[in-house]
């Protein structure tokens, strides 16, 4: 069976005995065309099923209309709200998603920034996984004057947009909270301190309690994947081992929190009374545990929001002076029973 031609502007303007330039501007919606004219064009393109070829458009406009994504993990309640806050923005644009996760791998990073190469996006927005040292993948995009934006797990190795919260100072208050709740062992549970992200809360971490005349003690660091198993291994090991059993947690994600009050439970002991607990992100998983979870509140959705107007700007803007630039939102402690030792705090 012989597929059918697809139907184009010129069959329209034959039809109608108008050029092909007028037609391709009413449905454009082009103000040089009067209302009479496209209301013409657009019921015969509706009658005859005309589809507009975009494909063929964009390569016209040297534009895909894509913009490409790179993410350590697809579930995480944070990115996905990143991605949600991005999509509000940029579909309204036109402008569709492609979304591939390295799994905190650096290997797979470098085949997903190939593959996004390959599908000619006009930018790239990434938060880097745990691993990744080697910034060369992001090379042909700069080359090519594609824009990069990283968000969350940056770098400043790659000459790109940054948009993150100041997790120094987010580190700084949860673990400052726990001290004004009576705390003095506090423990830190994170990720791979070759991401800034994590580093600058472990630095406001150890600021906070030099600022309190408390000692950094190494023993109170825990830095891992933060997946279940993890974290398990890391606390049963303190509550087995420990001659004194930490007084506080501050945890660099909320789902790792949630891991340690699980533990807690299962070994007789409860938040905030034997250890008091702040995590961050504010995911939902903070919300609904039992007690909830003090936390950082990290903007998700405005996030994702600024990613894609700063993107917006700068693929249809006026040049690349404004690619490297550097914003900070802002986030905030939200006090919760699992911290709360002192009441009216």
């Amino acid at each position: 069976m012989m597929k059918e031609k697809e139907l184009t502007i010129y069959d329209l303007a034959n039809h109608l005995g108008i050029s092909a330039a007028t037609v391709s501007r009413a449905l454009q919606d082009h103000p040089a065309v009067s209302q009479k004219t496209k209301k013409k064009i657009m019921d015969l393109a509706a009658k005859m099923g005309y589809r507009s070829n975009k494909f063929a458009s964009n390569l016209r406009k040297q534009r895909s209309n894509t913009i490409g994504v790179i993410v350590p993990r697809l579930n995480s309640l944070f990115i996905s709200s990143v991605l949600s806050g991005m999509e509000r923005i940029l579909n309204d644009a036109n402008y569709n998603l492609i979304i591939g996760q390295s799994l905190e791998q650096e290997a797979r990073e470098k085949v997903n920034a190939i593959t996004m190469f390959n599908s000619r996006v006009d930018a790239l927005v990434v938060s880097l996984a745990a691993d990744t040292q080697d910034m060369s993948h992001f090379a042909r995009f700069t080359k090519r004057k594609i824009p990069i934006l990283f968000f969350d797990r940056t770098t400043d190795a790659v000459p790109a947009t940054r948009i993150m919260i100041d997790n120094f100072s987010a580190g700084y208050k949860a673990t400052t909270h726990l001290i004004e709740q009576g705390c003095k062992k506090i423990v830190h549970l994170t990720g791979n301190l070759l991401r800034d992200v994590y580093k600058d809360r472990f630095d406001g971490y150890k600021a906070a309690l030099d600022d309190n005349g408390l000692l950094y003690n190494p023993e109170l660091l825990i830095s891992n994947d933060m997946s279940e198993f993890s974290v398990r291994e890391a606390f049963v090991n303190y509550i087995r081992k420990s001659d004194t059993m930490p007084d506080g947690l501050f945890a660099a994600n909320d789902t790792s929190a949630a891991f340690v009050l699980t533990v807690l439970k299962e070994n007789g002991l409860s938040a905030p009374d034997d250890i008091a607990i702040v995590g961050f992100n504010n995911d939902l998983t903070s919300r609904i545990t039992d007690p909830q979870i003090t936390t950082i509140n990290y903007p998700g959705i405005e996030m994702g929001q600024n990613i894609a107007r700063i993107l917006l700007s700068q693929i249809e803007g006026d040049g690349l002076e404004h690619y490297t630039n550097t914003v900070i939102l802002s986030s905030d402690l939200l006090i919760r029973p699992s911290s709360m030792r002192k009441v009216g705090i």
